[in-house]
């Protein structure tokens, strides 16, 4: 009996010792095809990127994680000698460490966010603010933008219930959102996604338009290399087309007016093959403002008498 049953234990213990053999091969399996070469945190960044436009949750969670491990510290550390945003571009990249895991914690809220985890998504967004602030993300386009900043958006939206996709931030992206809201009457995320736009790119904008004499001529791809002058002021022609719906005048005025004073070289393009001068759209939708104003005026005026 006593060797039966010592048979029976042994033989559970191998059935279990195997059953754990297994699991754990099939997890290395799984973790291997996660593995790269360079656990840089260029290269983790970069993957992490890449499983983000994935929507792999799992996979932006290993490389985001290895990256907070292998140089959370040291972000730390950079961050701690920090009063203030780098500017010049060779002192920004001596802060890669923390640049890096900034945007990992930018790319993992991401993910939790549009996997509809927003209370993880808040937290990740959160460490950013409160750990590494001072972080900055390289655009391939040729500049840093803050993913601090970007952060604090997020959570601001999430607190007003709005669940937007700012995609790859670039300036089409949010122009092109912007539009699309407009003509769905979404006039809230019109605001949301011009004043994105023109809180990244305004500064690039105002820096073409003072290299500039008159518009832009020559072939398509001439006018769109000013491309931040151009989506800057649609975004503004944009932001009052909404205030104009919402019966804000006085609003809609200064986000015309702003196009004339300011981006007036500015062009859109149109899907039917030709651009269009924003300064010209924007000069035109103030006379009809100044004009409505003037109706309303007379119909008051007539109504006293």
């Amino acid at each position: 009996m006593e060797r039966k049953r010592r048979a029976f234990v042994i033989g559970v213990i191998g059935v279990i010792a195997f059953y754990f053999c297994v699991v754990h091969v099939a997890a290395a399996d799984e973790v291997k095809q996660y593995l790269v070469e360079d656990e840089g945190s260029v290269a983790l960044i970069q993957k992490a990127w890449e499983a983000l436009g994935e929507k792999d949750l799992e996979k932006v969670l290993f490389y985001t994680n290895k990256c907070v491990k292998l140089y959370g510290r040291r972000a730390a550390r950079m961050q701690g000698k920090l009063n203030g945003y780098p500017t010049e571009e060779a002192e920004i990249h001596r802060y890669w460490a923390l640049n890096d895991v900034a945007t990992a914690y930018f790319i993992q809220a991401e993910a939790y966010r549009k996997a509809g985890d927003l209370e993880k998504a808040r937290e990740a967004y959160k460490t950013i603010i409160e750990k590494y602030a001072f972080g900055q993300c390289w655009d391939p386009k040729g500049w840093f933008w803050k993913p601090a900043d970007a952060a604090g958006d997020a959570i601001a939206m999430m607190d007003k219930g709005l669940d937007l996709d700012f995609g790859d931030y670039r300036s089409v992206t949010l122009v092109v959102n912007a539009w699309k809201a407009l003509d769905e009457e979404k006039l809230e995320e019109v605001l949301v996604y011009t004043d994105k736009c023109i809180k990244l790119y305004s500064q690039e904008a105002a820096r073409m338009q003072k290299a500039l004499k008159g518009y832009p001529e020559g072939s398509d791809e001439e006018i769109f290399a000013y491309w931040a002058l151009n989506d800057v002021a649609t975004a503004y022609f944009i932001q009052g087309e909404a205030y104009r719906k919402k019966g804000e005048a006085a609003k809609a005025r200064e986000a015309y007016q702003k196009i004339i004073d300011e981006f007036f070289y500015g062009q859109c393009w149109d899907p039917k093959g030709w651009f269009w001068k924003l300064a010209d759209a924007a000069a035109n939708r103030l006379n009809i403002l100044e004009e409505d104003r003037g109706i309303r005026d007379t119909t008051f005026n007539f109504s006293q008498k």
